[in-house]
């Protein structure tokens, strides 16, 4: 008697062992499933039915990481219906692999070649209620995964989202992936906290490289084709430059020009042919003399009705490693001239870079951009041109 009740003991043992094991499998597998960065794409398969009994289901815990999967699963619903890039099915082009001129190229040329038809990529991050309002200015940041203390500064400074007179002013950040596997996975777990912080990261799934700063253009022209129908005007830059968003106001007020792109424009500029430079072009990629004119891409501004005109055009051109350059080509079709203003500085406010006047906080005041500053830099600079400055003069850029 005493032997079988033994057995069943044991069998209840070993029946709950199993059963506490399956739950934990189950648990540790929904965790690296919550976590896991590359979910956004595996759950764009889920149909309708199941996204919605997910959302009636999952409660909001006050964990980032598992609100950050609710997060997704919504974002997924919607980007089905927008978005319409949802997988990389891109291969190599080999139709001029045998060619004597591609054989010439270097490594990264051949490389941009080979894939320069792969245009649109899947969202990582996306954002559409940032155009759910009318928005009167909106502030469009290039970035990298590694440079959250760029961001960070920016959103105390400069790319602070603000009401003035009525007017709102937005901003959102543009990101694809880190360029260095080991860096990757780490990364954009961070990126995915700041981006629950602040909600103003847009990101695509491509390595982010220098070739890939066209990608990153043409990427966001869609992205507002498709989410922003009511921008009037758009500020465009890098994120080591200094702006005025008063003085980007002030130039707007009453201006009635149409299709308006104004910069720091260059014009006649000769493709570099060093291969040393960081700009070098080959000839086989463009063999014309000089580029048409082009704003330079550390900053500059232009009206929403134009950034959906320019939309169209890039779609008509392959695309150019340069991305400054690769806007003016769209410019060129459009028949549209960039209208240069001194108040945009994307090459330092003088060329002479150990000059005093690039660190004058009276000039910065009266400006509308100015290039390369680091982070420290960026703060110290803002802090002065907003303290009680005495200028001898003012200058009158506007």
């Amino acid at each position: 008697m005493r032997k079988a009740e033994t057995r069943q003991q044991r069998k209840k043992v070993i029946y709950r062992s199993a059963c506490l094991s399956f739950l934990l499998a189950i648990t540790l597998t929904f965790l690296q499933r919550g976590t896991n960065p590359g979910r956004f794409l595996q759950d764009q398969q889920l149909s309708q039915n199941a996204v919605k009994i997910q959302k009636e289901e999952t409660s909001f815990p006050n964990s980032f990481w598992e609100t950050r999967k609710l997060e997704m699963t919504e974002a997924t619903e919607e980007q089905v219906k927008t978005w319409d890039v949802t997988t990389i099915t891109c291969t190599a082009n080999s139709n001029f692999t045998t060619m004597d001129w591609f054989k010439e190229l270097e490594p990264n040329f051949q490389q941009f070649l080979l894939y320069r038809h792969c245009r649109y990529f899947p969202m990582i991050i996306n954002h559409p209620e940032k155009c759910s309002d009318h928005i009167h200015l909106l502030i469009v940041v290039k970035s990298i995964i590694t440079q959250h203390d760029r961001r960070e500064t920016i959103r105390k400074t400069w790319g602070k989202e603000k009401e003035v007179d009525g007017k709102k002013i937005k901003i959102v950040f543009l990101l694809g992936t880190a360029s260095k596997n080991e860096e990757r996975a780490n990364y954009q777990k961070l990126l995915d906290y700041e981006n629950f912080i602040y909600g103003d990261i847009l990101q695509w799934d491509f390595l982010d490289t220098f070739f890939n700063l066209t990608l990153k253009e043409v990427h966001f022209l869609k992205w507002l084709s498709i989410y922003c129908d009511n921008v009037d005007h758009i500020f465009k830059g890098d994120d080591d430059v200094f702006v005025s968003p008063n003085n980007i106001l002030e130039f707007l007020e009453g201006n009635t020009v149409e299709n308006l792109l104004v910069g720091d424009v260059v014009n006649n500029a000769r493709p570099i042919r060093r291969k040393d430079n960081k700009y070098y072009i080959p000839k086989t990629l463009y063999n014309k003399n000089h580029y048409p004119p082009y704003a330079g891409g550390g900053g500059f501004l232009m009206s929403g009705s134009l950034a959906k005109r320019l939309y169209k055009a890039s779609e008509m051109l392959e695309l150019f490693p340069i991305d400054d350059v690769f806007l003016g080509m769209c410019l060129e079709i459009l028949k549209v001239n960039p209208i240069n203003h001194k108040g945009f500085k994307t090459f330092g406010i003088v060329i002479n870079k150990n000059s005093k006047m690039n660190k004058e906080p009276c000039f910065f005041r009266s400006i509308v951009v100015v290039h390369k500053l680091l982070p420290d830099e960026l703060r110290h600079m803002w802090d002065l041109v907003h303290s009680n400055l005495s200028c001898s003069r003012k200058l009158h850029l506007l």
